[in-house]
């Protein structure tokens, strides 16, 4: 009974305090639709100009498919040669493609003409993405040319994408997000909930009030959770509606994730709380550790990229295995059968945090 007015006591505390219950129920959302638009990886409206010196018909022909693409936004074209690395030095432009016709007699005889594609490599991703599309508009270009004079080639590649066939970003990035925003909220909420009391000198009264170490724990953790599970509903929910980002799997499987990645990371966050002096130096750890967790989750580069050394500390990290998780459900629709080894590698994170948590605040407890 005593347990329950402890949680009592929690919620009526968050509730008082006014300013935050807009950053615990109206940021999170704001801040899923502002992010979903930012880390889209879609790259369309590349401003490039295109130097045509060529007379050949296939070049304005390229030229007219480039112009119709909502990949490129043409800026200029030019029939006259120009120094195009001073074009690019003045940033107007990502990429110049140049059109002219064969200088070399052996190629004189074919009908498309040579085309040169210079990109602006400082957005190495951005030039990457760019080339490929343009190849793929000469690749496609070619192909009808052949089929319309009656031939075929004798190997045609047709590659099948399975689970995210629009090839959306927003697919892939926004149910990361949804992690993202739950770790945030969670670890800087919780972390500054027992140093708190030792700043307001109210810890004495919960250690006289006959609660033990553990139930004082799970006061100060399970109004967090709650708050945490209604977070993770409400980003779902915005993504599933605002951007439309089908759920194939079962969202049970998501909520039971969820539960084991809030017992760690709150847990974490607990232990931080009771390490700290201060308000402000719980939130100085919790900020350092939310960069490290975000950067070695996977969210925004692959965790394969990582070196060897420093991927050590991106197996323990709890919110790669819960965005594994989440892009396995949203995606590809799998059961529990084929992510099991993330939820068990998240369940003995958690494990471990909650037992070397506990032990700390006991000793927290008894000074």
């Amino acid at each position: 009974m005593r347990l329950f007015y402890l949680i009592k006591k929690e919620f009526i505390e968050i509730i008082r305090q006014k300013e935050m219950l807009p950053l615990i129920i109206i940021a999170p959302i704001v801040q899923i639709i502002i992010l979903g638009y930012v880390v889209k990886t879609d790259i369309k409206n590349i401003p490039v100009e295109i130097i045509n010196l060529s007379k050949n018909q296939a070049a304005h022909q390229i030229i007219n498919r480039i112009n119709s693409t909502p990949l490129f936004n043409v800026k200029n074209i030019s029939y006259q040669n120009k120094d195009a690395i001073e074009t690019l030095k003045r940033g107007d432009v990502k990429a110049i493609i140049l059109f002219r016709d064969p200088l070399s007699k052996s190629k004189s005889h074919l009908h498309y003409p040579e085309i040169q594609v210079l990109m602006d490599g400082i957005d190495s991703n951005t030039s990457a993405i760019a080339a490929g599309y343009f190849n793929g508009i000469i690749k496609k270009f070619i192909l009808d040319d052949i089929e319309k004079q009656g031939r075929t080639l004798p190997v045609e590649t047709r590659p099948l994408i399975r689970f995210n066939p629009e090839l959306e970003s927003i697919n892939y990035m926004g149910p990361g997000i949804v992690a993202l925003l739950l770790t945030i909220l969670v670890l800087f909420l919780a972390s500054v909930s027992i140093v708190r009391e030792k700043e307001q000198q109210t810890m004495d009264t919960l250690l006289i009030s006959q609660l033990t170490p553990v139930q004082i724990y799970i006061g100060k953790a399970l109004p967090m959770a709650v708050i945490g599970l209604i977070q993770t509903s409400l980003g779902i929910a915005v993504v599933m509606l605002w951007f439309k980002v089908p759920v194939r799997g079962n969202l049970l499987y998501l909520l039971l994730s969820a539960v084991i990645f809030l017992s760690a990371i709150l847990s974490y966050a607990l232990l931080i709380s009771t390490i700290a002096s201060t308000q402000q130096q719980a939130l100085f750890f919790s900020w350092f550790s939310m960069i490290t967790f975000i950067l070695l989750s996977g969210l925004f580069t692959p965790v394969e990229n990582i070196a060897p050394g420093i991927r050590l500390i991106a197996d323990i990290n709890p919110v790669r295995y819960l965005i594994q998780i989440i892009r396995e459900i949203f995606l590809k629709g799998n059961g529990i059968e084929y992510f099991y080894r993330e939820l068990l590698s998240l369940l003995a994170i958690a494990g471990v945090v909650i037992t070397i948590s506990i032990l700390n605040f006991k000793r927290f407890i008894s000074k």
